[in-house]
């Protein structure tokens, strides 16, 4: 079964971290997308931009029309979020439990329940 892993973060909270330390961070976060993609289980991990970057997008008239974004009306924003293929919610429970900063911030699972796009 497909899960979805989010986790939540803003500048502010990246900005907090020593700048020295990052590089092991990204060295403990690297080595989980390794061991998880070599079992078969992490199907995409993915970063996203800082929310300053995002953007809405209406449909007016049928005209596209992109506003300045997000629509957030919270401190924290989706920060990151890890696409797994595991056997069962348990196991992705454990996942994302071994998530390198899951000791300091917590890390929402939701099952997957409709795929609409196959493989390609």
């Amino acid at each position: 079964m497909k899960y979805l892993l989010m986790i939540y973060g803003n500048q502010e909270k990246w900005d907090s971290y020593p700048a020295e330390s990052w590089p092991e961070e990204v060295a403990k976060q690297d080595a989980f997308n390794r061991r998880y993609r070599e079992s078969g289980e992490l199907i995409g991990a993915y970063g996203l931009a800082d929310a300053a970057a995002a953007r809405l997008v209406r449909r007016a008239d049928g005209v596209p029309a992109v506003t300045d974004g997000p629509y957030l009306e919270t401190k924290e924003y989706m920060a990151s979020f890890y696409l797994l293929d595991c056997e069962n919610e348990q196991r992705a429970y454990e996942i994302a439990a071994d998530m390198p900063w899951a000791d300091s911030a917590p890390v929402e699972v939701w099952p997957i329940l409709h795929e609409a796009a196959a493989d390609r």
